[in-house]
């Protein structure tokens, strides 16, 4: 996908978006998002429908291209198009390479929101990570920033492993976060714990037990919400 053709796509992209947009949707999705980001008022059954075309164009450009496309998406005013190249992203993750890890933080410290990080954390870094075990480092420093949003990546990048979990990671990005007063991280370190209280309900209970002092009452109550 060449500059012409990526134009062409963006033009075509916000032409099917703009056809399933409902602008009393677009008002609840603004209030939703704290009045951040303008919405075209998109329901994501309906843009997963009308952004197919899109997606399957995804699949057969260079990933160079691919991120150039995310980055564009980024570009633009209203927060579905961001939407969109997150799906792209998962759609193709398995052949992202390595070094657009730092595209990928590009993306995750630009206009940031949870419901965009989140995605990019669990679905497309993850998964890179399992790919690509060198980019460990990147976590062990993500999680350490002063951006919120590099941290919660960090801390939910293995939301999704299961059983493949590292709890010696997990465990240990939840104490050095653990005295942080923002909300999400503390919502994150809760939910990234109670994730992992499917795998091993024993040792998230003794972790919070031993570090009750130092992990938020939030923290607490996310981890153990399913573990009685």
């Amino acid at each position: 996908m060449g500059a012409v053709e990526a134009k062409l796509e963006m033009v075509s992209l916000r032409r099917r978006l703009e056809e399933v947009a409902n602008p009393e949707r677009a008002q609840a999705m603004e209030t939703y998002l704290r009045d951040q980001f303008p919405c075209l008022g998109v329901a994501a059954a309906d843009r997963r429908v009308a952004t197919r075309p899109t997606l399957e164009v995804s699949k057969g450009v260079t990933t160079d291209e691919l991120m150039a496309f995310a980055m564009a998406c980024w570009g633009e005013r209203e927060r579905e198009f961001a939407y969109v190249a997150c799906d792209a992203l998962r759609a193709n993750v398995a052949r992202i390479h390595a070094e657009h890890l730092d595209d990928l933080r590009t993306l995750i410290t630009t206009r940031s929101w949870w419901e965009t990080v989140d995605p990019l954390a669990t679905r497309v870094v993850g998964p890179m990570i399992t790919a690509h075990p060198e980019l460990i480092a990147g976590m062990d420093h993500w999680v350490r920033s002063d951006d919120i949003w590099l941290a919660r990546t960090a801390i939910l990048h293995q939301l999704m492993y299961g059983e493949d979990t590292d709890p010696v990671r997990l465990f240990t990005y939840a104490r050095l976060r653990a005295g942080d007063t923002e909300f999400f991280i503390r919502k994150a370190i809760g939910w990234a714990l109670r994730q992992y209280g499917r795998i091993d309900p024993g040792a998230v209970r003794r972790f919070v037990s031993i570090h009750e002092r130092e992990l938020s009452g939030l923290t607490r109550r996310e981890a153990l919400k399913h573990l009685g």
